[in-house]
């Protein structure tokens, strides 16, 4: 019996001079979630003090409109993270804001046919002008996806790493996730690329014919062929696994982002004939495991298929993220001021992949 009861639970004492960091370590001895967010921290901390690690991201719901944007552009300036797979909607948001355009602080508790009737769109909460979105899906299409060459097999990578490097030249607020990224030579994949405005927009740019001078001189009706190749987002980012010399994984939600990321060790393992399952794990998710889905699947499931690594350390937190990663984004920022981290760099060339490490300050 001793063995069971070694460590007893410690109750939280308020004191107004308490960091968070203070807090989130002294949740570690209650129960329940709290004590999930303090593990979150733990584990996310490990990843951090270990060499040669690439750290995946993965961003599902409608985290930038619920203003998490700020929060994940700091995780990827200060190297938290190394590769990021996001649903193509919190970039589109991303994108947005950072061209000028808001969210509102609204209401679940409204008429949404009147809403509609004025153009605004609610999700939840959060309201937002259509109109604004509108003048966003024509920038991608008349200013963006004119940019980009036809014929050419993109990956969802090449095309956000262009469409960061041309926000930043553009945007009105670059505490943005694309320009971050960009600047941080932080790959971004998005595999449900068409479902999404960014999507739509750039098919949009291939449905139009626009009027094309040739030397000057005689004028033509042509459209755009713009290809986004999602075998080829498949190829790229199960290289990143094959080549890292061991991987975490960090899920805010589930859904697609969590499966791409997930198949990443399984396509790894299969090519090199080497167990590259993931080695660190993390979810945070309101979505539970008995319907059977994969954004409710636990750690301990993956494993079955070898995605998780049969000594990953893992922690699953069921939470509201826009709850807990606030909390969680602080405490990492309180408690790695001055630290030294190895970073992935990731040169690109033609469809093989180098990866180096080199050291820089959190």
């Amino acid at each position: 019996m001793r063995r069971f009861l070694k460590l007893p639970t410690n109750p939280i004492e308020v004191n107004s001079d308490k960091r968070i960091s203070q807090l989130i370590d002294e949740m570690m001895f209650t129960g329940f979630q709290g004590r999930k967010v303090a593990e979150v921290v733990q584990v996310w901390s490990r990843m951090l003090k270990k060499r040669n690690i690439v750290i995946w991201f993965g961003l599902a719901g409608a985290m930038v409109p619920a203003g998490m944007r700020r929060l994940i552009s700091y995780l990827i300036e200060r190297r938290m993270i190394d590769v990021i797979v996001s649903t193509g909607a919190n970039l589109y948001h991303d994108l947005f804001e950072a061209l000028g355009g808001k969210h509102y602080v609204g209401t679940h508790l409204i008429d949404d046919v009147k809403l509609r009737r004025e153009r605004i769109d609610r999700i939840y909460d959060v309201f937002a002008d259509e109109n604004r979105f509108y003048g966003t899906d024509l920038w991608i299409e008349k200013v963006f996806a004119r940019m980009l060459r036809d014929d050419y097999p993109y990956s969802s990578r090449e095309v956000l790493y262009l469409l960061g490097k041309l926000l930043s030249k553009h945007a009105k607020d670059k505490a943005s996730i694309l320009i971050s990224a960009y600047r941080s030579g932080v790959p971004i994949f998005c595999p449900a690329f068409g479902d999404s405005s960014l999507g739509f927009s750039i098919m949009f740019a291939n449905r139009r014919t626009r009027v094309v001078s040739i030397d000057g001189k005689k004028s033509i009706l042509k459209k755009k062929r713009i290809i986004v190749d999602y075998l080829k987002d498949v190829d790229e980012s199960s290289r990143i696994t094959e080549k890292a010399k061991q991987t975490g994984v960090i899920y805010i939600g589930g859904g697609v982002p969590k499966n791409f990321i997930q198949q990443t060790a399984v396509i790894a393992s299969y090519q090199t004939r080497h167990d590259k399952s993931h080695g660190y794990a993390i979810q945070i998710s309101t979505d539970v495991p008995q319907w059977g889905g994969l954004s409710g699947c636990t750690f301990e499931e993956g494993q079955s298929w070898g995605k998780i690594g049969f000594r990953a350390q893992r922690v699953q937190c069921y939470a509201d993220a826009t709850i807990v990663l606030p909390l969680i984004v602080h405490s990492l920022s309180e408690k790695f001021r001055s630290l030294r981290r190895e970073v992935p760099v990731f040169e690109w060339k033609g469809s093989d992949l180098k990866i180096t490490y080199e050291r820089m300050r959190l």
